[in-house]
């Protein structure tokens, strides 16, 4: 028998006023796995990740973390099944950043905390900002300390909503290649990311959203084929064989004003 998912979704459908985002959803993810979800601007991606983290209520279907449905978890029993990175990247009190990470560990004693705080800022290379405020802090430096305090939570499920929004190439690869790591280490990861060729080099899988359906769910090479890129993206791609891995390379099918 497999493993029990980590994270099973059946029929999930969600509304935002009128508007239905998600529509029948089903999925499931199991330990070890790095899953990208990727998707058109509205296509459902950050509605679906806030319903797992219980944020927004849906109108029909279940979320299970564990084997749980979501609905019976108190928040404390869903913070210890899953850490939530979202897009928005502020942080309310100009606290020093290792504070800040140590929120991620709250279920630890103090000094436990912290040390699992410091072990996750030395994770993404930024130890030496334990004792900064976190208003002094460059975007860049804020995303890993954020990063750091998802890692530092230790929690099975990681959900990250555009966790390389905003990133330099060098901050996107970091992020990616921790969230890469903890994934092959037993934890399981998803991420939602614009950028198709980021997403083909470091997801397990990757689930293709538009008008808030499953459109494709699979190995990249499987989910990202020629004609989801052209009837989802409006792109056509290329695979090529790079150092890493295989690497897709996307064109535009036209111009805006053609579509």
């Amino acid at each position: 028998m497999g493993a029990t998912p980590r994270l099973k979704i059946e029929g999930l459908t969600l509304s935002r006023g009128k508007r239905t985002v998600v529509h029948d959803v089903s999925l499931s993810v199991t330990p070890g796995e790095l899953v990208a979800l990727v998707g058109p601007n509205g296509a459902g991606k950050t509605s679906l990740i806030q319903a797992v983290c219980g944020l927004l209520k849906p109108d029909g279907g279940q979320v299970q973390l564990g084997g749980a449905d979501l609905s019976t978890l108190g928040p404390s029993d869903r913070a210890k099944a899953l850490a939530y990175l979202p897009q928005d990247g502020t942080v309310a009190w100009n606290l020093p950043a290792i504070e800040v990470v140590a929120l991620g560990a709250v279920f630890l004693e103090p000094d436990g905390a912290r040390a699992r705080a410091m072990a996750a800022l030395d994770e993404v290379e930024a130890g030496a900002l334990a004792d900064r405020g976190v208003a002094e802090l460059s975007g860049g430096e804020r995303a890993r300390l954020l990063l750091a305090r998802v890692l530092a939570s230790g929690a099975g499920l990681i959900l990250a909503d555009e966790p390389v929004a905003g990133l330099d190439p060098e901050g996107q690869l970091l992020v990616l290649e921790r969230l890469k790591a903890r994934a092959a280490a037993g934890q399981t990861v998803v991420a939602s990311l614009h950028d198709l060729s980021l997403a083909a080099r470091f997801a397990d899988r990757v689930i293709v959203m538009d008008q808030g359906e499953v459109r494709a769910d699979g190995p990249p090479a499987q989910a990202l084929s020629p004609a989801i890129l052209c009837d989802v993206f409006g792109l056509t791609g290329r695979w090529l064989d790079g150092e890493d891995g295989p690497v897709l390379t996307l064109k535009r099918l036209y111009s805006a004003s053609e579509r």
